[in-house]
């Protein structure tokens, strides 16, 4: 028979847990009747100047024995035992000073009670050993954890770290490095900047100069590294603390920019080594989210292209603004599997698909029926497609053709063309390409669809972008190629310039060219020599630097708006948009008919002229055929 009782529901466990938090606090409560006694013990003796009357110490054994009882009882009902006192921090603080207020407050009561009026004890002795008795328990826990600490870091740190900006994000790093020692980050200084900050402390660490004093403290502290606290600084400022760091010779890591960090808070672990995007400097742009998000949200959006570098960045934002369906275009199963992959779950349809394929194209649309489309796919390597026009005219061109026409006859609202500044004025095949995608999509604004085109320069770390190919040679030890001592580019990161993409596209309403503000062209010399000291090398000792001359097609600097072109301002800062005059349909058509043939007779050489001569010159009808006119 079953029987229930009190008993039965004990936990067996129980007397183990009592016993174990016992032998745990059991040390501090020790430490705090020491204290305790002492608080009150102390002030007595030093009231009478060490000749205490007799009543007064029969009364303080009973009374004071009473006072610690006290304490220990308002210290547990408070909760300051079963604490990990190594993490405390102000909501702890806030319970010991109350604990202690609270039991001072019943002591001194106590010693006001009449009896026989006289006090157990002066009341001096009282409140001055209730406030000691408040100090000495906040002592024993902040201090033993401060001095546990200061043993642990003696002991496991390994690097000794400079940091530089005593600001916000300077001060949330250093706590944090100096409560987890485990990090093996040593701390050693502070500089900044800002003269009303020198000589002031900063958890403890000084602010011993600005950042011109980072050479002489790296040698009298022995400094490890410097660490730059400054999320979003400016570019100049990374590029000269990097250069006196590179004086000697200690590496540079940073805080990445307040966008890339989550809910606006920095520790180690968001530390990282320096990038080539933080020499560079460009400033960070804002975009307006709202009407991003209100072309976006609950629309159906198609990617072509979706597993390139542009493509996949657009996948990425398009997927985290909640659109009703996103349909993902790539010929290439591994890349489109990767984006995929990046998406976190996110719900996209992929589709493996090439542009190229005209009746493919109709088909997906016909199915998906996008409101939205980002048109990304594209041959994009100049060395490549001067060798081989016919393929860029068959993606970049016919590609776009095939993509537009569909979206015309599905009744997409919106379609963005990504173009390239290689696309003003043309000196190669692929530049040229875009140009003439740029005058289809252009050529079929006003039909239904809004139709815009959005040019920018390199992008930072896509593939087959310069700076890959310079860290490759780089790992290899050289040399560096350089086509030209005064090569110049504008680049910019993927993440910006999809949310500028993104920021023009919502900005559309049919006909414009929208160009991204890229900032000043980077000499590529420089970025070739500071790519190799990012790599902690020499440039020219440790990884030669060679001039190879220009390759077929090259322009020294690109520019960002051709002849008729004239660029204004948006309602961003970051874009400027132009209008061109609308292409004749017929005239367009007419030209990419001729580019076709001569493709097909495999007149390779010929096809590569008349598609630059194109980009430079323009097209119109002339006696059934097509010639060129300057613009």
């Amino acid at each position: 028979m079953a029987r229930s009782g009190s008993t039965d529901r004990l936990d067996p466990a129980l007397p183990g847990r009592i016993v174990a938090a016992v032998r745990r606090d059991l040390p501090l409560a020790v430490l705090d009747l020491a204290a305790v006694f002492a608080s009150y013990f102390v002030p007595l003796v030093l009231r009478f100047g060490g000749e205490v009357p007799a009543r007064y110490w029969r009364a303080f054994w009973s009374f004071g024995c009473l006072a610690v009882v006290i304490h220990l009882l308002s210290n547990y009902l408070l909760g300051l035992y079963g604490q990990m006192w190594r993490f405390a921090s102000v909501q702890e603080a806030r319970r010991v000073i109350l604990a202690g207020t609270l039991a001072g407050l019943v002591v001194v009561g106590l010693d006001l009670l009449p009896t026989g009026g006289l006090r157990p004890l002066p009341l001096s002795v009282v409140g001055l050993g209730a406030a000691l008795s408040l100090g000495a328990v906040g002592a024993i826990r902040f201090q033993s954890r401060l001095f546990g600490f200061r043993r642990r870091a003696a002991a496991t740190a390994t690097r000794r770290v400079l940091v530089m900006g005593a600001g916000e994000a300077g001060a949330m790093v250093l706590r944090e490095m100096l409560e987890n020692p485990w990090t093996g980050l040593d701390p050693v200084g502070l500089i900044d900047d800002d003269p009303r900050k020198a000589g002031i402390s900063l958890h403890g660490l000084r602010v011993l100069g600005p950042r011109s004093a980072i050479p002489g403290l790296v040698r009298r502290l022995a400094v490890d590294e410097v660490l730059l606290a400054i999320p979003s600084a400016p570019g100049e400022v990374v590029r000269d603390v990097a250069a006196l760091c590179e004086e000697v010779e200690v590496p540079l890591r940073v805080l990445p920019s307040r966008r890339e960090l989550l809910g606006g808070r920095v520790g180690v672990r968001d530390i990282r080594d320096l990038r080539i995007e933080d020499l560079l400097g460009r400033r960070q742009v804002e975009t307006d989210l709202r009407a991003v998000s209100a072309m976006v949200r609950g629309r159906r959006v198609l990617v072509t292209g979706a597993g390139g570098s542009i493509g996949s960045e657009i996948s990425r934002q398009v997927a985290a603004l909640a659109p009703a369906s996103l349909v993902l275009l790539d010929h290439d199963e591994t890349h489109l599997h990767d984006v995929l992959a990046d998406l976190n779950g996110a719900p996209a349809t992929p589709v493996l698909a090439d542009v190229r394929d005209r009746d493919r194209v109709l088909s997906v649309f016909e199915e998906h029926a996008p409101e939205v489309v980002f048109h990304a796919a594209a041959h994009k390597h100049v060395p490549l497609l001067e060798r081989h026009p016919d393929e860029a005219l068959a993606t970049n061109v016919l590609g776009t053709a095939n993509v537009a026409d569909a979206a015309l006859a599905s009744g997409v609202r919106r379609f963005v063309l990504i173009s390239t500044d290689k696309a003003v004025r043309s000196a190669n095949v692929m530049g040229a390409s875009k140009w003439l995608a740029e005058q289809l999509v252009r050529s079929l604004d006003g039909a239904g669809c809004a139709f815009c085109a959005v040019r920018f320069g390199n992008v930072l770390g896509s593939r087959g972008s310069v700076i890959p190919a310079f860290l490759r040679q780089i790992e290899r030890g050289g040399p560096v190629t350089v086509t030209h001592p005064a090569m110049a580019r504008y680049f910019m990161s993927v993440r910006e310039a999809v949310e500028l993409v993104l920021q023009a596209a919502a900005m559309a309403r049919g006909g414009e060219v929208f160009t991204l503000e890229m900032g000043e062209p980077v000499n590529i010399l420089d970025l070739a020599r500071k790519l190799i000291r990012l790599a902690g090398k020499v440039p020219g000792r440790d990884v030669p630097v060679e001039i190879v001359g220009p390759r077929p097609g090259e322009k020294l600097v690109e520019e960002l708006a051709g002849p008729g072109e004239e660029p204004e301002p948006s309602a961003h800062p970051g874009i400027l948009v132009t209008r061109p005059p609308r292409p004749r349909p017929a005239e367009l058509r007419a030209a990419i008919r001729e580019l076709e043939v001569l493709a097909g007779a495999r007149a390779l050489e010929e096809l590569a002229a008349r598609m630059k001569g194109y980009a430079v010159e323009g097209f119109a009808a002339a006696g059934g055929g097509v010639a060129l006119r300057p613009r």
